[in-house]
This record gives structure tokens, C-alpha cells and sequence, in this order.
């Protein structure tokens, strides 16, 4: 009886499709079942590539993954983007319309990219489908060198390498994005130290494991430090890091509560442990690979982190190769 019935309801169900999507949908030309070709299994994490190759002359500087397995690459030499499938290491250019530099850049799960426009002072949001650009924000004075970009559920945060300041865009309940006049260019205070004469200064960004305070890397205090941000006043605290340097810090990741930071001319990553409140940390490890070829920023996809070669060792020229590399999370 049991087996009766179920036979019934699922001829019931094909006999449903087949008259919503006509009788092809049941039967092939001599009335035999017709099936949907079979989709090939995706393959397993572990044969994923661990090093793919990214345009001849693109000059890569920052990354960002998702939604889905795709990374996103931003260019120093204009402002087409790259993605590529994480799954096979194939990839595609897509233009944005604009030949400004993108340096730093996330993604959101709207499938929207914001973007650090480098001395472009812009800070741009593009459709990621399109390559359509949704909106763009000129902030910061002549010397601004717009750097990183962290999201929070509030906003998009992005690092002035040569002004003492960030600037963000406040995001609406529903991830609305912001008028011009609405953007925020908050002046860093309390134990900051900025370069003299527009020096380079700020890099990385990122948030504190609580979420309620920004990390930024300061390449230049005490021969580079981790500051932790208050978002509404700017006051930024220098974070003890048992006097572990960054001199070279530049992308900043955190996940959970660990931080990794991109220490680019050093070829390595190191891994920090960092309390809740983001102001006391250790180093707990260090990631090298020989595949490194000065990599800039770092983003994650399961159990492994994957990075953009940016070569700033050769003088880049259209037909300078680049890859991207993947090593495991520690």
C-alpha cells in the first residue's frame, strides 16, 4: 500500500510537469523517459588550484572572494577588474568604464564591489554582474591615496594612505547606498602618528573581533604598528602587540579572532591573536610560501587563504606575468 502510494504521487508529479511544461518534458520522440543530462559533480576543494595566472600586465594589488567561489581582483594600472573561479583558476576582464585604479576592494552579498580608488580620491561602488559603476565618492585633498576598504553592516570604511583620516560610506537598512554629502572623512586623534609631508602612512584595514572598532595599519608608528578606531570619534589607540612590527603591513583579513597581515616586501603573512576588544594581540605564526612574489592582500575561502602576486620588485610592463596564489589557513 504504502509503495502504491508513493508510485502514485510521484506519476502524479510528472504528469503535473508534463502539462505545465508540455509532454516533451515527460516523454522523448518515441515515448521514452526523457532526462536532463547529468550536471558533472564539482570537484573537491582539494583538487582546486593553488596557483593561477591573472592577465599579462594587469599589476594586481588588492582581492576580494565571494558571493560564490569567485575572487575579484583590482588593477594598479586601471580600472577593470578580474574574476576568477576558485574552482578551476579561469577567469574573465570586466571593464567598469573607468580608467581609475582600483587598489583595495570587498564585495557584499548583494553582489556589489567597493572600491579604493587609489589617487583617483574616489571611493567607488560597481555592480559585480555589469561592471556598472553605482556610485562614486570624491573625498580627501590632492595628496589622498584612497588604500583599503573594510565592510561593516553600517558601512564601507577605506584607509587614506597619506591623510590622517578615513573616510566612509554610511549604508542604509537595506544596504542603501549614500548621498555625496553623506559621506564621512573622519580625522584620526588620540595616539596616531601620521608621516610628515603626505608621507605614506595608513594601509590595511579591518574590524575588531567585537565588530565595534576598525583595526588600521600604521606602516609608519614605531616602525609599523596596529592602531584600533573608534568609528564615531576617531580616536585611535595604539593595540600592544608584544612588540611584533609591521613595518611592510598591508592587507589586513580578520576571521574570528584572528588577524592575518600581508607583510608584502617580506613575502609572508603573519597570523596574530587579538583579544575581543582589539586592543591587546600576539603573534601566534607565520605563513611563507616560495611561490610569493611580494603579495599584497589576502582573502579566505574555507580552509585556505589566497593571495594576489603584485611584483612590485620588476618594473611592470603589458606583458609582466602575475598569478594568484593559495596556502592553507593557520
Amino acid at each position: 500500500m504504502e509503495a502504491s502510494l508513493a508510485r502514485r504521487r510521484l506519476l502524479g508529479g510528472l504528469l503535473g510537469a508534463g502539462a505545465a511544461l508540455g509532454v516533451g518534458a515527460v516523454a522523448g520522440p518515441l515515448g521514452a523517459p526523457a532526462h536532463a543530462a547529468p550536471r558533472p559533480a564539482p570537484r573537491p576543494v582539494a583538487d582546486w588550484p593553488t596557483e593561477f595566472p591573472l592577465p599579462d600586465g594587469f599589476r594586481p594589488e588588492g582581492i576580494a572572494i565571494g558571493p560564490g567561489p569567485y575572487a575579484w581582483f583590482g588593477s594598479l594600472g586601471g580600472g577593470s577588474l578580474y574574476r576568477a573561479s576558485l574552482a578551476t583558476g579561469r577567469g574573465r576582464t570586466v571593464p567598469t568604464g573607468t580608467d581609475a585604479p582600483t587598489v583595495g576592494l570587498k564585495t557584499d552579498e548583494r553582489g556589489r564591489i567597493f572600491i579604493a580608488g587609489g589617487a583617483s580620491r574616489q571611493l567607488r561602488v560597481v555592480d559585480g554582474r555589469t561592471g556598472r559603476i553605482l556610485a562614486a565618492y570624491d573625498v580627501g585633498t590632492p595628496a589622498t591615496l584612497v588604500n583599503d576598504v573594510v565592510l561593516t553592516p553600517r558601512a564601507a570604511w577605506f584607509t587614506d594612505s597619506t591623510q590622517a583620516r578615513v573616510h566612509g560610506l554610511p549604508l542604509g537598512p537595506r544596504g542603501e547606498l549614500p548621498r555625496p554629502r553623506d559621506v564621512i572623512s573622519l580625522r584620526l586623534k588620540g595616539e596616531w602618528v601620521e608621516a610628515p609631508d603626505d608621507g605614506f602612512t595608513s594601509n590595511g584595514i579591518a574590524r575588531t573581533p567585537d565588530g565595534r572598532a576598525l583595526l588600521v595599519i600604521n606602516v609608519h608608528a614605531a616602525g609599523g604598528s596596529l592602531f584600533r578606531v573608534d568609528p564615531r570619534t576617531g580616536d585611535a589607540r595604539r593595540v600592544d602587540l608584544g612588540g611584533k612590527k609591521l613595518p611592510d603591513g598591508d592587507g589586513a583579513l580578520l576571521l574570528g579572532r584572528t588577524l592575518y597581515v600581508v607583510q608584502q616586501f617580506q613575502n609572508a603573512v603573519d597570523v596574530l591573536r587579538l583579544d575581543r576588544g582589539g586592543l591587546r594581540g600576539r603573534a601566534v605564526g607565520r605563513i611563507t610560501d616560495p611561490r610569493f612574489r611580494i603579495p599584497t592582500t589576502v582573502a579566505a575561502h574555507r580552509d585556505r587563504l589566497y593571495l594576489p602576486n603584485s611584483r612590485f620588485d620588476v618594473e611592470p610592463t603589458p606583458t609582466t606575468t602575475y598569478t594568484a596564489v593559495a596556502v592553507p589557513r593557520r
